[in-house]
């Protein structure tokens, strides 16, 4: 979560007329740049900023090799190639030449060829027009960004919670439910497909890439508690991950270069090294059910049985009980005012009633807290927001979602453990790093998997990171990933 939330929701307008596979595509128009141009620093915004070094680097000259294959330009620098820093898997493109992708997602990759794929998917929705042929023009989405944050959708469910939280907080990365339709995807995996031989790298790595999206979905499931079956909405609208793999592969295989071409692994492995993976710091740290910021000074801790997910904007609180969202903003008038203003986005202009706002301390903090009933898809719940006053000009706050009768219910300790940190313990703080090691003569997974820094679920977290099925041994010599802390 970044410092100070992004309050204004914003849409990115994508328009223009579908164009199947086969049909010539149009270069980029001067609306198209100008609307790319407008749109790129409130991304970057939402997504962390720019990731900068050698991962970006190297992922600006992969991205602009891709993208021209599209014929959408012949120049490779017509084309702006972002890597973002977000520890949320996703990709995406818009007109104008802009294309991103988050170091996350570079992360759970294993070559070039990969990375390559998942820019020349994106690349495909916008030479093919899809945004023009969704319900929603204004907003942006993947299958990328979907397939990986299920665990994320897997927190909101389809109860009408995640309808409202996601009112609530405006924009949000991990938020973002709108989708290509099944054809689009599917049309959009085989223009990557296309791109990807023309560009001589190995069409089969669409496939690959997707097959360790599916396995992190089904890993951070696990991680959160929840069934690996228990996917969210977007699987309504999208193709069976495993149905979406083979028929990835099927298409390469009829490209006749299956296996062929360039994957460049080292020279990918070598590029990656180093890049921060999951949580940054500069961003908010989640440890477990602690939630821990060392610019900001702040900590919460999430109920036993919830679990939380950092997103660039705002944290993501989930559970059988309740759900709910901390972020925060400019604290304006007072917090009187500030908790009206978040009632009033969530209900879209209608804010609560003065007297029900109620003020108290809570850890040294000024606060104040309503709540309110509000209808959802399957009932109705009690909202509450909890404000806290952090300096003379910002404020944070919880937005909490529980059965209708319930108030804070299971978050009251939450609330009351929302405290500063200490400088020493602010420094103290330390994220997590991609380290690429050669395999030893006495190195397996087992040794391996015991270098990884998580405290739960090692081997699993060590499998899907280098795209090893279950009961495949590593080789002296190869080259692996560890997430290693620092």
């Amino acid at each position: 979560m970044k410092k100070v939330a992004v309050w204004a929701a914003f849409g990115v307008l994508l328009s223009g007329a579908g164009l199947g596979v086969a049909q010539e595509l149009q270069s980029i128009s001067a609306s198209d740049k100008a609307e790319g141009a407008k749109a790129n620093p409130q991304l970057l915004a939402e997504y962390g900023g720019l990731y900068p070094g050698k991962q970006a680097t190297y992922v600006t000259g992969v991205g602009r090799r891709i993208a021209v294959q599209s014929g959408l330009s012949n120049s490779q620098s017509d084309f702006t190639i972002a890597l973002l820093n977000s520890p949320v898997n996703n990709a995406f493109a818009i007109p104008g030449g802009y294309v991103y992708v988050t170091r996350q997602l570079m992360g759970l990759m294993n070559d070039e060829a990969e990375l390559a794929g998942v820019l020349g998917h994106e690349v495909g929705h916008v030479a093919a027009r899809h945004s023009a042929k969704r319900q929603a023009a204004a907003q942006r989405n993947s299958i990328f960004g979907a397939l990986a944050q299920a665990a994320a959708g897997a927190f909101l469910g389809n109860s009408g919670f995640g309808e409202l939280i996601g009112r609530g907080i405006g924009t949000g990365a991990q938020l973002l439910t709108l989708r290509y339709s099944r054809s689009q995807e599917t049309e959009a995996d085989a223009l990557g497909i296309r791109y990807l031989v023309g560009a001589g790298y190995d069409p089969s790595a669409m496939s690959s890439v997707l097959a360790s999206l599916q396995a992190q979905t089904n890993l951070d499931a696990r991680a959160a508690g929840k069934s690996a079956n228990a996917l969210p909405a977007w699987a309504s609208t999208h193709p069976e991950p495993g149905a979406r793999v083979a028929q990835a592969l099927n298409v390469a295989a009829k490209t006749g270069r299956a296996g062929q071409g360039n994957r460049s692994r080292d020279a990918f492995l070598a590029a990656l090294d180093g890049a921060v993976y999951d949580d940054d710091p500069r961003q908010g740290i989640v440890d477990g059910r602690t939630f821990r910021h060392p610019d900001l000074r702040l900590r919460f801790t999430a109920p036993a049985g919830f679990a939380l997910a950092n997103g660039s904007d705002a944290v993501s609180i989930s559970g059988s009980g309740g759900q709910g969202q901390f972020s925060g903003g400019r604290l304006g008038t007072g917090l009187d005012a500030y908790v009206a203003a978040v009632f009033a986005k969530l209900t879209g202009g209608q804010g609560v009633d003065a007297s029900r706002v109620q003020r108290t301390r809570i850890a040294g903090f000024d606060a104040a807290t309503a709540t309110a009933r509000a209808n959802t898809q399957s009932g109705q719940v009690d909202v509450t927001v909890v404000a806290y006053q952090v300096s003379a000009d910002s404020a944070y706050h919880f937005l909490l979602l529980t059965p209708a009768g319930s108030g804070l219910g299971p978050f009251s300790p939450m609330v009351q453990s929302f405290a500063r940190l200490t400088e020493a313990e602010a420094r103290a703080i330390r994220g997590r790093r991609i380290q690429v090691v050669t395999v030893g003569p006495r190195d397996n997974v087992a040794s391996l998997s015991a270098r990884m820094a998580y405290p739960d679920l090692k081997e699993e977290r060590f499998r899907v990171l280098n795209a090893l099925t279950s009961g495949e041994q590593v080789r002296a010599g190869a080259k692996v990933k560890l997430v290693v802390a620092g």
